[in-house]
């Protein structure tokens, strides 16, 4: 089965900072640079292959310990939300969630990955 990219991408990681998760963006993207701060709340602009790529950082969702990642649209190197937590689990060495599917009806809402230490499970998240 070919999997289909995904229209945008959003992660969940868990108890990292947010200039943990920008180190690890920089080295993803060609380039990166900062929109704007506010609080919580943190816009970035990256590049990859010559797509501007939105991100929205957003500190403390579901919870104290999570952090959610959301790129605007899917101009990026990864297929799916989990090919993408895949790569940051990796690279920040931490749990991360993503949706278990692409937001199909019928889908369940509350079943997602949880990839940690190079294992993948799904899990009921409800938050």
């Amino acid at each position: 089965m070919t999997e289909i990219r995904h229209p945008d991408i959003e992660i969940y990681v868990k108890n990292c900072t947010p200039d943990a998760i920008s180190h690890w963006l920089a080295e993803q993207a060609d380039s990166i640079s900062a929109v704007s701060s506010k609080g919580q709340n943190h816009q970035l602009v990256l590049t990859f292959a010559n797509q501007q790529v939105p991100v929205m950082i957003q500190e403390k969702v579901a919870g104290k310990a999570w952090t959610s990642v959301w790129f605007k649209k899917n101009e990026t190197p990864w297929l799916t939300d989990l090919s993408c937590a895949r790569n940051a689990s990796e690279g920040l060495e931490t749990q991360i969630r993503c949706i278990a599917s692409g937001w199909n009806d019928g889908d369940d809402p509350d079943e997602y990955w949880k990839v940690e230490n190079g294992s993948e499970e799904k899990i009921q998240w409800r938050t």
